[in-house]
């Protein structure tokens, strides 16, 4: 069996570098790399989305970043415990019409005992911003 290395159960290091890993991938823009972090059964509710599978991964990825233009991410661990990891984040991106948006969020993740994502539920605002405030490089 394929396993996705650091394992649950996890420890502050271990829960830091799932985290930084996560936000590496996103950030590579590449949904069929990001969707390698996840189950083949993961299930996802991302604001009012609900995805399935790897496959809804990339379909889903593919779509908000054809639409999220220089996506920039920040994650940040915010608890954990045995298999379980929540975080905080915020991101940065502009639109076709050149609006740039800073958003702000929470997500807590489920993971399987091969170090896949199983769940994971995302709560995300967002807010209009100047260009010259952006934080996210």
């Amino acid at each position: 069996m394929e396993v996705k290395k650091p394992l649950p159960p996890f420890t502050h290091e271990t829960a830091t570098l799932k985290v930084q890993m996560a936000e590496d991938a996103w950030n590579s823009r590449n949904p069929e790399k990001v969707s390698l972090a996840y189950s083949v059964d993961t299930e996802w509710r991302n604001r009012d989305k609900f995805i399935k599978g790897r496959e809804g991964v990339v379909q889903f990825l593919s779509d908000k970043w054809s639409k999220e233009l220089d996506y920039k991410l920040k994650k940040e661990l915010w608890a954990f415990t045995d298999n379980k990891i929540a975080v905080r984040f915020e991101y940065e991106y502009h639109d076709t019409n050149g609006q740039w948006y800073r958003a702000y969020g929470n997500e807590n993740w489920e993971f399987d005992e091969y170090g896949f994502m199983k769940k994971r539920y995302a709560s995300i605002n967002d807010l209009p911003i100047d260009e010259k405030d952006r934080r996210v490089r």
